[in-house]
């Protein structure tokens, strides 16, 4: 009898907020009220979209995160349950409320979010060294930047150490992220605006775009894959470069669409396939995403990725 391979463990150190979702024909400008239509609410956050999308598709999840003593906080644990990640390192906040995200979607599936980070401010490299068994255990760290950046490269510290490779979503845009921090990741995964932020320059093209991964790598970094909503994805991985197109597909909502692109390039990572196979896989599942309202609702399952390959 063939034996069935263990789900890869997958470690993410990172944010959970709830997110307060509008629907509008378009965004409005600076002192201009605009008449929205549907509106919802659910769980979100990065690093809680990445590991659900981690789960679902086939992983074995740690969830590492902070949340407030309150509704949110409580119905989010249920939820991470749920999807059977486990949140032995959840941590409850008592004196601060859970993280909150206000998100506006237009008629174009675009989204606008700005972010109350709440409990998430207060996660510390101690609260992630209690972690430290799992990280040392784990077959890949995924990290963001809804989080404190000390946490950050602790976390990514931790995992070298252990010899685990770290994976970093570097959303939201940073003003500034160091060397260092770059230099010990396994690849790093950014949009458009996140990429321009790193390398400096704008992106246009695809010439732009290899430019700005050639900047970003020789600060140490040796994969750097650039997610570009319809322009696709361009590919950094080692001395070999590539560019894929978007999917042809109805966009509905863009929202969370680049954590389940993270995810899902981790699982398939982790699982031994190659840079450039893991990133169509991901660029599949990302495209399945924003076909549907939502961050976390909007997640595909494996068995949705697998028939649409």
């Amino acid at each position: 009898m063939k034996s069935i391979p263990e789900p890869p463990k997958i470690v993410v150190v990172g944010s959970c907020n709830t997110d307060m979702i509008i629907r509008a024909d378009r965004f409005p400008e600076p002192g201009e009220t605009v008449l929205g239509g549907t509106s919802f609410m659910e769980p979100g956050g990065k690093g809680a979209n990445q590991a659900i999308a981690a789960a679902r598709l086939g992983g074995s999840v740690t969830l590492v995160s902070k949340i407030g003593y309150d509704i949110f906080g409580l119905q989010a644990i249920e939820l991470y349950r749920n999807e059977n990640i486990s949140t032995c390192h959840v941590i409850t906040d008592v004196s601060n409320p859970s993280g909150l995200a206000m998100v506006t979607v237009n008629s174009m599936g675009e989204n606008y979010i700005i972010v109350a980070p709440g409990a998430n401010s207060t996660l510390s490299p101690e609260d992630v060294a209690k972690a430290e068994p799992c990280i040392a255990e784990a077959d890949i760290l995924i990290v963001q930047l809804e989080i404190p950046i000390p946490t950050v490269e602790y976390a990514i510290e931790l995992a070298r150490r252990h010899g685990v490779p770290a994976v970093m979503k570097p959303a939201p845009a940073p003003l500034s992220l160091s060397d260092s921090i770059i230099s010990r990741l396994f690849a790093i995964l950014p949009n458009k605006v996140e990429a321009e932020q790193l390398a400096g320059i704008d992106i246009t093209d695809t010439r732009s775009a290899r430019a700005a991964a050639d900047i970003i790598s020789r600060r140490g970094v040796d994969n750097v894959i650039i997610t570009l909503g319809g322009g696709g994805v361009f590919v950094k991985a080692g001395e070999s470069y590539a560019s894929f197109p978007a999917r042809e597909i109805e966009v509905v909502d863009t929202t969370g669409a680049g954590d389940v692109f993270c995810g899902a390039f981790c699982v398939q990572v982790s699982l031994g396939r190659p840079i450039m196979e893991a990133v169509v896989y991901a660029n599949a599942a990302a495209s399945l995403s924003v076909t549907r309202l939502g961050a976390q609702q909007a997640i595909p399952y494996r068995s949705e990725v697998d028939a649409c390959i």
